[in-house]
């Protein structure tokens, strides 16, 4: 049998430490699987007349690498037609950016944006702060954990909004002293009211925007996604772009059930699964058992500094429990979205009654500061735990005057995102960026986790040091954990005969390197189906 594709290079890292040989160097690939690892004279019997051979000297093949947790369609739709504010730490900067959007449109056209950070604000956050410099503008800003909105008075306006809308989870409208909307619009139900009088994105626009971002995600050295999300347009766009070429990346999607949602509702979900094209498939139910801290919506076992963060997004958490026993016993594993400390117990203890789910293994994802006696949980009931430390390392402040840390308090900041403690625990840890919420290039995620800072920022003190974990660590979390969350590690995240040929290739290994290096690593090239994806210029990583 001959080889469509030869792989040559200096190194091949498994990252498991097994060594496939003292010095192999090159991987065969045939009908889109591995056939052989091994030298390079070791495979040059496989070598025929149609296939391709790529030679990397110098450079480091590793399995490929899957991010466990990201938006790429609402994620990419929101970068294409937004204003980006990652770079904007006032209000006045918040004002610049919105002014320069302001100038390239009519003055009656909305402007939206994305990773609003809610530290610009004196004190709780509030649209009105918009209603002088941008008198009769529809302005909708996403915050940067894309669960609340910050909006102008003019979108309160024009969608009537009251602040007495109730909502079946623990979405809010809020309102100040005055009982009038503040443009505070808090959780996914009430969001959704402002979201349905969003200029529409044409599908054909939505998945040029997907396309160019999946391709940039690509060239930080992703060959797989685990998309949190499946709803309109979701299916659309994936089949538009693979109508019109290929998805540079393999796509997981996991629709979300929606708080308090009905049997009906999980019907839907369930008749979703195994729906696919040719990188993209359906797989897995997502739920969000409660909100984010930064929010007053995480569900911690006792309130925080504002009396808030003590309830979960799910009003009846039976309907919950009831919700989990239904996918779990279709074979379809879940993905719970637990923050607070009594969110993660409770789905664990659910998760627990309910059993395993077929091929994969129930997740719960984000787990941002559990007590000790949690840790050892995951590994007993076989739960992976679904990390994005970015969050922490870009979020909050090891001084603890970020949001996130004034309002759970020095004592739950503590017990902060627990990646050391987790896989000490023997826990499987799977990495994701929550992106486009976490930078979405894997190697700068994966260098904050060694140094949990952000590896940009020599100066920064790092958010709970004694949390960090090693190079090899952080890259199995997103290579063989990563498989292993999906219930492919027979196919995926090893570097072995049988398996998909899923490849990462670095212009060095990551392994050998410091962690304020890897953003610098150049990926050469991504391989997905044994099709290789040359990247030129990736040398520098981006946040």
């Amino acid at each position: 049998m001959h080889a469509d594709v030869l792989v040559l290079a200096h190194h091949i890292e498994h990252l498991t430490g097994e060594i496939p040989g003292p010095s192999a160097n090159a991987v065969a690939i045939a009908d889109g699987r591995i056939i052989a690892v091994g030298t390079a004279p070791d495979l040059e019997p496989l070598r025929g007349p149609g296939t391709a051979v790529h030679a990397f000297p110098g450079a480091t093949v590793l399995p490929g690498l899957a991010d466990v947790h990201a938006h790429p369609v609402w994620g990419s739709i929101s970068i294409g037609s937004g204003v980006d504010l990652s770079g904007a730490s006032t209000l006045e900067q918040v004002h610049a950016c919105l002014a320069g959007a302001a100038d390239a449109l009519a003055a009656d056209e909305w402007i939206t944006g994305y990773d609003l950070d809610v530290n610009v604000f004196d004190g709780d956050p509030a649209g009105t702060v918009f209603a002088e410099r941008f008198p009769g503008r529809p302005i909708s800003l996403m915050t940067r954990d894309a669960h609340a909105l910050v909006v102008s008075p003019r979108v309160v306006e024009l969608i009537g909004l009251t602040g007495q809308e109730t909502f079946t989870d623990a979405s809010s409208v809020e309102v100040g002293p005055d009982g009038r909307p503040t443009g505070f619009v808090v959780e996914l139900q009430a969001m959704d009211l402002v979201f349905d009088h969003y200029p529409e994105v044409p599908v054909d626009t939505a998945a040029s925007y997907v396309r160019d971002q999946l391709r940039q995600l690509a060239r930080g050295g992703l060959t797989g996604l685990h998309a949190l999300d499946f709803s309109d347009p979701s299916e659309a766009v994936y089949r538009h772009i693979e109508e019109h070429g290929e998805l540079p990346l393999r796509i997981r999607c996991s629709p979300l059930v929606p708080a308090d949602s009905s049997p009906d509702v999980w019907q839907h979900v369930a008749d979703l699964q195994g729906r696919r094209g040719r990188r993209w498939h359906v797989e897995g139910a997502k739920f969000m058992l409660d909100g984010t801290a930064d929010n007053g919506t995480a569900w911690f076992d006792r309130p925080d500094v504002h009396g808030e963060n003590r309830e979960p997004l799910w009003r009846d958490v039976d309907a919950y429990r009831e919700a989990m026993r239904f996918f779990a016993g279709r074979g379809i594993p879940t993905a719970t979205h637990a923050i607070g400390d009594q969110a993660v117990r409770f789905a664990l203890d659910v998760i627990e009654e309910v059993g395993p789910a077929g091929r994969a293994p129930h997740r719960i994802e984000h787990i941002e500061s559990i007590p000790d006696d949690l840790l050892g949980r995951f590994a007993e009931l076989d739960v992976v735990a679904s990390l994005q430390p970015v969050h922490g390392t870009r979020h909050t402040r090891a001084d603890g005057t970020d949001n996130w840390s004034r309002r759970i308090g020095p004592d739950r900041v503590a017990h902060g995102w627990r990646t050391r403690d987790l896989l000490d625990h023997g826990a499987v840890v799977a990495l994701g960026s929550d992106w486009p919420i976490g930078p979405g290039d894997p190697r700068i995620g994966l260098a904050d986790c060694q140094l949990r800072r952000p590896v940009e920022e020599s100066g920064t003190a790092p958010v709970q040091p004694g949390q960090a974990v090693t190079a090899r660590e952080a890259y199995a979390g997103m290579t063989a954990a990563a498989a292993y969350a999906a219930g492919a590690s027979a196919e995926l995240g090893r570097i072995a005969p049988g398996f998909r040929a899923d490849l990462t290739v670095f212009a060095a290994n990551p392994l050998d390197l410091a962690p304020e290096a890897q953003p610098g690593n150049a990926v050469l090239a991504t391989i997905v189906d044994g099709v290789v994806q040359l990247h030129p210029n990736t040398a520098k990583g981006r946040p």
